[in-house]
């Protein structure tokens, strides 16, 4: 039988964005193109932030998930909402608009699965303005690259300590 060689825990990664700052500069700038554009549709932030949330749990970036959850939270999001988010399609906690965007940002980071992506799409037309459809699909883009930034470079999530956990 062969042995495999453990995996190294300590590997260092490079950090893209800050090894190469002028291209991580340019990606901040289309990223608020893409802010701006989402607002000027009307898209307001907590569906932006669902967005980026949804993707970044489909493509496990532990720092953008860090980042646009308390970002969401800032903005009123709940956590049951939150917390239901992985399920979203199981729940009558999102609205129509909601449920479209979240199923055109899905097929925006899974674009492969052509049934998946024309029956989001189908079901973004009826509920979203051209304007909004085109903000949904650049918002996921954006996310989308930034989680590869994140994943690829390994960028670490800091922030408190766990609450602890109260007796029942």
């Amino acid at each position: 039988m062969t042995q495999q060689a453990p995996v190294a825990t300590d590997e260092r990664r490079v950090f893209v964005d800050k090894q190469t700052p002028g291209a991580y500069k340019a990606f901040v700038a289309a990223a608020e193109s893409v802010r701006e554009a989402a607002a000027a549709a009307g898209l307001d932030r907590l569906l932006v932030e669902l967005v980026n949330i949804r993707v970044s749990q489909l493509n496990a970036c532990a720092y953008c998930l860090s980042l646009h959850t308390r970002a969401a939270l800032r903005a009123g999001e709940t956590t049951q909402r939150l917390a239901m988010l992985p399920a979203w399609r199981d729940t009558e906690l999102f609205t129509a608009r909601e449920r479209a965007a979240l199923a055109l940002a899905e097929a925006t980071t899974r674009p492969a699965d052509a049934a998946a992506q024309s029956a989001a799409y189908a079901q973004a037309r009826g509920v979203l303005s051209d304007d909004e459809v085109s903000a949904v699909i650049w918002v996921a883009i954006s996310i989308n690259a930034f989680n590869r930034v994140s994943v690829l470079s390994k960028h670490p999530v800091r922030g408190a300590a766990p609450a602890p956990v109260s007796p029942a």
